[in-house]
């Protein structure tokens, strides 16, 4: 496979949000969830456009990410997107797509220890903001 970093953002974006979701849905069902409507409804807490600017967010200050998976955010990010957010304003979707992005370097950089551990902080935060 080519070189993870030559990707555009849009691109990383697109299967940082399949590889994301993935993750989320399996903690679901690992924690004892089967019912289809109870998963999707919960799993949208977690994916949706302001949970993973949230997300973002807390990374950036949690000081979380290195140098090469900041510069990833930032491009995907700032890429130009031909879609529109349907509940997110553009800022929330930007940050969003950047993270998404970045996700979806590590995946394809085949560091899936790193890949975990940067998912389950994002399960650890939305919980604990769950849980306030």
């Amino acid at each position: 496979m080519n070189k993870p970093s030559l990707f555009n953002g849009l691109t990383l974006a697109y299967l940082g949000d399949a590889a994301y979701e993935l993750q989320i849905r399996k903690h679901l069902i690992e924690k004892g969830m089967t019912k289809p409507n109870q998963l999707h409804h919960t799993a949208t807490q977690y994916v949706s456009a302001k949970a993973q600017a949230g997300i973002a967010a807390g990374m950036h200050e949690a000081g979380l990410l290195s140098e090469e998976e900041e510069t990833i955010f930032k491009r995907g990010r700032n890429a130009k997107s031909h879609t529109k957010a349907k509940y997110a304003d553009h800022q929330t979707y930007s940050a969003s797509t950047g993270f998404e992005a970045m996700i979806g370097y590590v995946y394809l950089s085949g560091n899936l220890k790193r890949f975990d551990a940067l998912c389950q902080w994002a399960v650890d935060y939305i919980e604990e903001i769950k849980n306030d």
